[in-house]
């Protein structure tokens, strides 16, 4: 998909069709990943997303990048927006957002529960102004409780939930998820939940607060380990890992990802492997059984994996056993079935010349969206959204 380049001089169109939210506009005051990707979800979905930054700028436009003049992460995390500055401490700056706010449909921070209030932008106040506002708040921890003003980072929460702890191997140093798991499925949590209130609105005539937070992210995310039943030890097992057999194996020359879970997948794993006995022997009749005689069936898996490559295998394996060779995030730009799903396309960029990027979360099959374009510089669109607005548009 090639999409055409933003000029400068006006507000980018939207191009091609509409989506769920178009006709909506949303003000994204966040900055980091959370918040401003929850709000680029919207912006796939039509919606005209407004990213209102301090003159310093987002911080992650200062993550280091192996782009000179841009950040990798700031492009990824902020496609599809009219960019903005407003100093909201200087007044009249204050007084362009509350008229921003009159014709705004939704409202997204990440300011820690005492800024808003400070600063003029609470809940209470922005609903006085506009009471059909969704306001969604992007914290680390939530809106009360003592840890209310503490700096929230996706790590930080992965380390204190637990998911670095389940991520090591036993006995090892716990270990950090690279990819900001946390923020991007907070990310997803601020659409759907923007979204559902936006349906919530459209039966009461009201807005109303969204409460998103890191801590909710992350444990979110491990619901199938907060279960402590009734009668049992605080420190049951709760490692969900199947045991050894589903898991990254070694091959002769790269390494795959195989699944074996149910009992056909297990078996077509033996069959192909060469291992038809694994599969015959009742002591390994189960997922259970097997992660039990782990140190008896990957030693003898292994050793046969080894005589192929892991494409090899991936060939040879096919549809008959869940897997994936491993590879790297830039194989996917040219990947044949992400390429089949639309999900990467060609965005024109006023400092880059052009980027191939990821798009398209979600498929819409009757409004499948508009087609996306750059993150904006910083402030590129500012003059030509307040003269909108004063238009009264």
């Amino acid at each position: 998909m090639s999409i055409t380049a933003p000029d400068d001089t006006r507000l980018p169109e939207r191009r091609g069709p509409a989506g769920p939210l178009s006709g909506l506009r949303v003000l994204d005051l966040s900055a980091y990943i959370a918040g401003p990707y929850g709000c680029s979800l919207l912006a796939d979905q039509g919606a005209e997303v407004i990213k209102i930054e301090p003159p310093a700028g987002d911080n992650l436009r200062k993550y280091p990048s192996t782009l000179e003049a841009e950040s990798r992460a700031f492009i990824g995390v902020n496609r599809s927006k009219l960019g903005t500055v407003l100093d909201l401490k200087n007044p009249e700056d204050l007084a362009a957002l509350m008229e921003l706010v009159r014709g705004a449909d939704v409202l997204v921070h990440n300011f820690r529960p005492s800024v808003p209030p400070r600063l003029g932008i609470a809940y209470e106040q922005l609903k006085a102004v506009n009471p059909r506002l969704i306001y969604c708040a992007v914290t680390g921890y939530g809106e009360t409780g003592p840890l209310r003003e503490k700096a929230g980072y996706d790590q930080v929460l992965q380390t204190m939930t637990g998911m670095c702890a389940l991520q090591g191997k036993r006995g090892e140093p716990p270990e950090i998820i690279y990819g900001s798991v946390v923020d991007y499925y907070a990310a997803a949590l601020v659409a759907a939940g923007v979204a559902s209130a936006l349906y919530e609105r459209e039966k009461s005539g009201e807005g109303q607060f969204v409460g998103v937070s890191l801590l909710r992210s992350a444990l979110t995310m491990q619901s199938a380990r907060m279960v402590w039943a009734e009668g049992e030890p605080k420190d049951v097992g709760r490692d969900m890992r199947s045991g050894g057999i589903t898991g990254i194996h070694p091959t002769r020359e790269g390494h795959i990802y195989i699944s074996a879970n149910t009992p056909h997948f297990w078996q077509a794993l033996c069959a192909k492997v060469g291992l038809a006995e694994l599969a015959a022997d009742a002591r390994y009749d189960s997922v259970r059984k097997r992660a039990q005689h782990a140190a008896e069936i990957v030693p003898k898996l292994r050793a046969a994996l080894a005589g192929r490559t892991a494409l090899e295998w991936e060939e040879i394996f096919g549809e008959e056993v869940p897997c994936s060779a491993a590879r790297t995030v830039e194989d996917m730009f040219d990947n044949e079935q992400v390429l089949a799903e639309d999900m990467v396309a060609n965005i024109p960029h006023p400092t880059l010349g052009s980027y191939r990027g990821f798009t398209r979360p979600v498929r819409f099959g009757r409004t499948p969206g508009p087609e996306p374009f750059a993150a904006p510089t910083l402030g590129q669109h500012t003059a030509a959204v307040l003269a909108k607005r004063r238009a009264g548009d």
